[in-house]
């Protein structure tokens, strides 16, 4: 299993986001703003469940990896650290998901 987590991503993306766009996908991004990551972000989400549904776990987990890429992009750019999102995580792990929904 590797040890790369979120938070290392997080890091590389927070790197990357200060080179310049002619050298860097992710500074690109940021450059373009947030509705060009928002944009990217959900052709990804698509992508992948496209592969979900034609059960491709080769292409799922490409997938899958460029929308957690695509994603930390778009909280870096709305200043959103990735430790507020692993919050609401663990915040919504006190109740049952049907319980969470009910209450909405």
């Amino acid at each position: 299993m590797s040890g790369f987590t979120l938070s290392d991503l997080e890091r590389i993306v927070e790197e990357r986001s200060k080179a310049s766009p002619e050298e860097s996908w992710t500074a690109r991004l940021c450059a373009a703003g947030q509705p060009k990551a928002a944009k990217k972000l959900g052709e990804e989400a698509i992508e992948a469940v496209m592969a979900a549904v034609t059960n491709d776990h080769d292409n799922l987990t490409y997938e899958a990896a460029d929308l957690l890429y695509h994603l930390m992009v778009v909280l870096k750019i709305a200043g959103i650290p990735l430790e507020n999102v692993m919050g609401e995580l663990e915040r919504r792990t006190v109740q049952s998901g049907l319980q969470e929904k009910a209450s909405r």
